[in-house]
């Protein structure tokens, strides 16, 4: 049940988050003179780590959907080893992310 809630949660928060992020460029890439109020909202490194660790967790979930769809029954060992993955490919990409920035 916590998945299914997390997986439709992460869902509508990525259209939103995803929907900031190219309305605050479409401003910056397309204006002359660059709104502050764009500047700060697209540099806004919270945005940016609420992105990668939603969009994370949502795509292995809906992977560990695919797998039970498929006829997988081990979901409480799925549901373990699909948090693992998410967890550490989350830590990398958010290391990669205060590295280069």
């Amino acid at each position: 049940m916590f998945i299914w809630l997390f997986h439709r949660i992460s869902g509508a928060s990525l259209i939103i988050l995803f929907g900031i992020k190219i309305f605050t460029s479409f401003f910056l890439f397309t204006k002359e003179a660059k709104p502050d109020w764009a500047l700060s909202l697209h540099r806004q490194p919270v945005l940016d780590v609420l992105i990668f660790i939603l969009f994370t967790f949502h795509s292995i979930y809906g992977l560990r959907t695919i797998a039970i769809d498929f006829g997988y029954r081990k979901e409480k060992q799925l549901f373990w080893l699909s948090n693992i993955i998410a967890s550490i490919i989350s830590i990398i990409l958010l290391y990669i992310y205060f590295i280069t920035s």
